[in-house]
């Protein structure tokens, strides 16, 4: 009995598809939905690694009414996150536009555009802190020779700022590029044809084709873009550790400052649901305006 009983399970189709998805199961119970459980159980606590204390809601009620740097670090990161995510992803498609074309040798200026996103977050953010040197940088030897203004960049809390946002801009030829260059090649030329036959310039064929059919691809690059830019933590910590006076005091820095130096664990357990809940609620803006611009062969969004 018991082994006719093995054997109808084995003949089972789902049975094998379980089975081989077991070790990504027991993973996925283990490294992600037990830390999620576990941090939002310290959220609710008074906890810094020698004891605890249920807390409730205190350690939200803190950081949204009595935490000037919550604020300081959620205002550095939105504002971040409004310039870098539009410039990242025109630059991105501009790349691609480029790397699109036939022309002889494109493999090779497809590997040189992509070079820059394999070096390591930490490696160019000691390159970064070089070129944006007040002294001798090369961004402020390049805007002294055309005659222009040398900031003191990240040394002025009112250009620190805008450097991470220039510098966001290095690692535009890298996977949204490589998204939005296959979302182009997988264009129909059909839709060109038609659209030259009835007369359409370039331009138009770009605004009336390319970026309709292309919409789906941008959406997709936009809700990354924008929880990457929420999570930017290793330039502010390499290049700035937050300053100066605390312009560039990101919200994962500071999420990372009260986990791993102030030890607050608790603390830093309600900014990461915090975080979250800030997220998801972009996201889902995101998807429910998105039923006015994304565009599919098969109908809207």
């Amino acid at each position: 009995m018991a082994a006719r009983t093995r054997r109808r399970l084995t003949d089972r189709p789902d049975f094998w598809g379980f089975l081989f998805i077991t070790p990504w199961l027991i993973g996925f119970l283990l490294f992600t939905a037990g830390p999620m459980i576990s941090s939002l159980w310290l959220s609710f606590q008074k906890y810094n690694l020698a004891d605890s204390e249920w807390v409730g809601l205190e350690n939200y009620r803190r950081l949204l009414w009595h935490d000037p740097l919550f604020w300081t670090a959620l205002r550095n990161t939105l504002l971040y996150a409004l310039f870098s995510v539009p410039l990242g992803i025109v630059g991105s498609l501009a790349i691609a536009l480029l790397l699109n074309q036939k022309v002889r040798g494109i493999p090779v200026f497809r590997t040189l555009f992509y070079l820059p996103s394999l070096v390591p977050s930490v490696a160019s953010a000691i390159l970064w802190s070089w070129v944006f040197n007040a002294d001798y940088g090369l961004l402020n030897m390049g805007l002294s020779w055309v005659g222009l203004p040398t900031p003191q960049w990240l040394q002025d809390e009112r250009w620190t700022l805008p450097a991470f946002v220039l510098m966001s801009l290095w690692g535009v030829g890298g996977a949204r590029m490589i998204i939005f260059l296959a979302g182009l090649q997988g264009i129909s030329e059909t839709y060109y044809e038609a659209a030259r036959i009835d007369g359409a310039t370039n331009a138009q064929q770009f605004r009336h084709v390319t970026l309709p059919l292309l919409s789906p691809v941008m959406f997709f690059n936009l809700v990354l873009g924008v929880i990457g830019s929420f999570q930017v933590f290793t330039q502010a910590y390499v290049m700035t550790g937050g300053g100066p006076n605390n312009a560039s005091l990101f919200y994962a820095l500071y999420l990372f400052r009260n986990a791993f130096e102030y030890f607050k664990l608790g603390k830093a357990s309600a900014m990461a649901w915090i975080l979250f809940a800030i997220l998801l609620a972009l996201t889902l803006i995101q998807f429910k305006t998105s039923k006015r611009w994304v565009h599919y062969e098969g109908g809207d969004a």
